[in-house]
């Protein structure tokens, strides 16, 4: 029978992140996410925890947790498929609020409108709805005319 734990992510664990990204629809090099970057915000107080199937010693699951000094913001949140249904979002989810928790800052996630499944979990860890935002992003800066 698999166990799995929860661990702080290392630097050669670049690959393995980014396929459980890229299987679950939620990062890739598209959204500008690579090592360096993931890297980049561990130097600024983040953290990236990874769920590990210790039985296959293969990574399944991944929490990005950055920091603006004020609130900490949970990032491509996710299992891989075969691995969701089974209640492993609680182990991952409790890993990053414990974060959150020790840092005693507040802790806001972007979840798209369609993901009940997603949504339900977050509100009986006890996240609120904010309310009507529009959420808005510019990806390629460079593209910018001044």
């Amino acid at each position: 029978m698999s166990q799995f734990i929860t661990r702080d992510y290392r630097p050669g664990d670049f690959d393995q992140v980014n396929r459980v990204w890229e299987e679950t629809g939620m990062g890739g090099a598209v959204r500008g996410d690579d090592a360096q970057v993931v890297d980049s915000t561990l130097k600024a107080g983040g953290k990236l925890i990874v769920l590990i199937d210790t039985e296959e010693d293969k990574l399944i699951g991944t929490s990005w947790l950055t920091q603006d000094a004020r609130r900490i913001y949970l990032h491509h949140f996710g299992i891989l498929p075969d691995y969701q249904g089974i209640g492993l979002s609680k182990l991952l989810l409790d890993e990053s609020l414990a974060f959150a928790k020790k840092l005693n800052m507040q802790i806001k996630l972007e979840v798209h409108k369609d993901n009940e499944i997603a949504t339900h979990i977050y509100e009986e860890a006890g996240f609120s709805y904010l309310g009507d935002y529009n959420v808005y992003i510019i990806r390629d800066v460079g593209a910018l005319k001044s």
